[in-house]
């Protein structure tokens, strides 16, 4: 049988090679491109042990761990032990996620060849199953892809998450609440009392609200050029703000001062000192993960634990 290893072992070369700037990526580690390299190649050697005498101990579990370590080593390096487990932890997340893709793969669309002769098991039989060759050459950038763009979206979940505060907004004596997102971006202020202001959707709560909000939500152009009115007791209250959103230069919209806003972020109670509301009926995201954007100066508010509220 004719055994074509430099094409096996360049494959496996470039999967390890792959594999590890997947890690790289995962990490937000800046790796020079050579360390990369060098981390494929120690990983490529356990294909070429197995037309060597040392044959019977390539596949055992502990010289692959060992394998493992000496790639992860040659990329990253050793600062302490920690630093080198999340490298070496992440490795085998990575190299999980691909393969375990790539099988997913080949259960959807059930292409019919034998896995004991695929490379994905590192079973070496000639040039193996031209299908599985094709297969793997084809699917594993594409598993690789999908994993990496899977890996950004679970981050940036996560930032999300993390900027995500419960909103409470009280306004004559009645209380709202809402799912806010601290936007950085949002440096909104009115310009004669320097408040910040918070965007708030009514979308699909529409039967929580008395009709001055929903009438200011709806209609805010009439409002301001005086054709509508939405009485006294919520005018006296009303600050009219310009603003410049895309698109456009100059616009003006309508902020509510409430009685109290309060902000709670993990296990801190934030009362916003100062600030005005504006109410919109545009979804302000598209899965309505949130219904306002905060903004960020309302965080620097007197501050208390929740622990603490409640006993108080």
């Amino acid at each position: 049988m004719t055994v074509y290893l430099d094409i096996i072992w360049a494959l496996n070369f470039m999967f390890d090679s792959l594999l590890l700037y997947l890690t790289a990526i995962i990490l937000k580690r800046e790796i020079r491109l050579w360390r990369i390299f060098a981390g494929g190649l120690i990983g490529s050697i356990i294909i070429l042990l197995v037309f060597t005498p040392f044959n019977e101990y390539s596949g055992h579990p502990l010289t692959k761990l060992l394998f493992s370590v000496a790639m992860v080593l040659a990329v990253f390096g050793f600062k302490r032990l920690r630093y080198f487990l999340k490298g070496l932890m992440t490795f085998y997340f990575a190299t999980f996620l691909v393969g375990g893709s790539l099988i997913g793969i080949h259960y959807f669309i059930n292409f019919d060849f034998q896995l004991s002769s695929s490379v994905m098991l590192a079973s070496v039989k000639g040039f193996g199953d031209p299908i599985s060759w094709l297969f793997v050459l084809l699917g594993f950038p594409l598993a690789w892809h999908f994993s990496k763009r899977n890996v950004e979206g679970i981050e940036m979940t996560k930032i999300q998450y993390d900027s995500l505060v419960m909103v409470r907004v009280v306004i004559n004596e009645t209380e709202f609440r809402f799912k806010g997102l601290i936007d950085s971006g949002n440096q909104l202020y009115d310009p004669i009392s320097k408040m910040p202001v918070m965007f708030i959707s009514v979308k699909d709560r529409l039967d929580e609200f008395p009709p001055e909000i929903i009438k200011m939500a709806g209609n805010p152009e009439d409002i301001i050029m005086g054709s509508d009115s939405i009485g006294g007791d919520w005018e006296h209250k009303m600050r009219v703000i310009p603003c410049k959103v895309v698109g456009q230069e100059h616009q003006l919209i309508i902020g509510f001062k409430p009685d109290r806003i309060i902000l709670e972020k993990e296990n801190e109670i934030i009362e916003a000192e100062r600030g005005l509301v504006s109410f919109s009926m545009q979804q302000l995201s598209a899965d309505d993960a949130f219904q306002c954007i905060v903004h960020p100066k309302m965080l620097t508010g007197t501050s208390t634990m929740k622990q603490d509220a409640k006993v108080s």
